[in-house]
């Protein structure tokens, strides 16, 4: 039975906490092995010993869409700031630390370039190295342990949905990430990781043997939607096709009025994707411009997640969209956001290609020889096999 890095840290006795004044990063998604949360737990151990609380993108208590600023509120039951790193500051002042002798940090993250809960421990990381802060990682699964998929970041392309230099998807639990980050950027930080017990990369299920499963962001409503998330985000820029935003299967399904899913699913087939299937799945859109249409959609099901590549699927979906149905109903159509596509693929290289109809395989070989430099980083601070 897995064994969080917080129920680690319940059972060590908190003894890295003794005498020492706690601040915490984390959200509502983060439960313990008991069904409370990470910051429940801390409270009714610590006391008035836990002084602060930092909430990522979507807030402390998980309730704001995507892209909305969060403000800085008290918290109504405990009375200590509730420090928000998604509205007015993205990284923690000197003023939101001050008084905090640890910051434990306790995210359920994907592993997911483009989902910002990274740039949120980096600059925590980077915040706490420069007050003096000790930072402790508490650590959970995430959907593709052993995937590393995708581009690495242009850094000319540099943002808050692509903050360093790994792929797009880049398989490393937020204890192995952030292992990374003080290696990476040379922090001067007295960091703490806190491993899971009874886990491996090879367990990529969410089989009942875990706490329960919350959703660490509005979109993110199961563990099947962690997985195939970085497939289908590409919706979020070219918004004249639906993810099923509105509905129980957002980023499991594709849907436009112009898709005929059979078609669709059958030249999907053709490429033999690794670890995903496609099928004909009707659905009625929860979200403009096809609000309360009903779309002819495509669904995808993953079938091995040790071998599923969600960046290679997105590419390989939107090439077959363009065959079946032309350039500009993918790139040109009214509200199509050109440079976030660009965002949250770390550059212009994977949309030139598709534009440029670059054969698949070769656009694949390209990401896979620019991430040989990031391999031999990312072997360094894994921690499970």
């Amino acid at each position: 039975m897995t064994v969080f890095g917080i129920d680690s840290l319940r059972k060590q006795r908190f003894g890295a906490l003794r005498g020492k004044r706690v601040g915490l990063l984390s959200h509502q998604a983060a439960l313990t092995a008991s069904g409370a949360t990470s910051a429940q737990l801390l409270h009714r151990a610590l006391g008035k010993r836990l002084v602060a609380l930092y909430g990522p993108e979507h807030g402390f208590f998980g309730q704001a869409t995507a892209g909305k600023h969060v403000h800085t509120r008290e918290h109504p039951d405990w009375h200590i700031p509730v420090h928000s790193l998604y509205g007015e500051r993205r990284k923690p002042s000197p003023e939101m630390l001050e008084g905090v002798d640890v910051v434990v940090c306790d995210l359920q993250d994907l592993g997911v370039r483009c989902y910002t809960y990274l740039a949120t421990l980096l600059h925590m990381m980077e915040a706490c190295a420069e007050a003096g802060v000790e930072v402790i990682v508490t650590d959970r699964p995430i959907p593709l342990p052993r995937v590393v998929d995708g581009p690495m970041l242009d850094v000319r392309y540099a943002s808050f949905v692509a903050p360093c230099a790994v792929p797009m998807v880049y398989g490393m639990t937020p204890a192995e990430t952030a292992r990374w980050i003080k290696a990476k950027f040379n922090l001067n930080l007295n960091l703490t990781v806190v491993p899971m017990e009874g886990w491996s990369r090879k367990d990529a299920a969410w089989d009942g043997t875990r706490p329960d499963w919350l959703p660490p962001s509005p979109g993110i409503k199961t563990w099947e939607t962690a997985m195939t998330y970085a497939a289908t985000v590409f919706t979020e820029a070219l918004t004249g096709i639906d993810c099923g935003r509105g509905t129980n299967l957002v980023f499991r399904v594709l849907g436009a009025p112009w898709i005929r899913a059979e078609a669709c699913c059958a030249t999907l087939a053709l490429y033999r994707l690794p670890g995903v299937r496609f099928h004909p799945h009707r659905y009625t859109a929860g979200t403009d411009p096809s609000l309360g249409r009903e779309l002819d959609g495509v669904r995808l099901s993953v079938t091995a997640p040790l071998r599923f590549r969600p960046a290679q699927t997105s590419a390989a979906i939107l090439q077959t969209l363009e065959i079946l149905y032309g350039d500009a109903r993918v790139w040109r159509h009214k509200g199509v956001r050109p440079e976030w596509f660009d965002k949250l693929y770390g550059g212009d290289q994977t949309r030139n290609a598709l534009q440029s109809r670059t054969p698949l395989h070769t656009l694949f070989s390209t990401w896979q020889e620019d991430r040989k430099p990031f391999l031999r980083e990312r072997k360094k601070a894994l921690i499970y096999a």
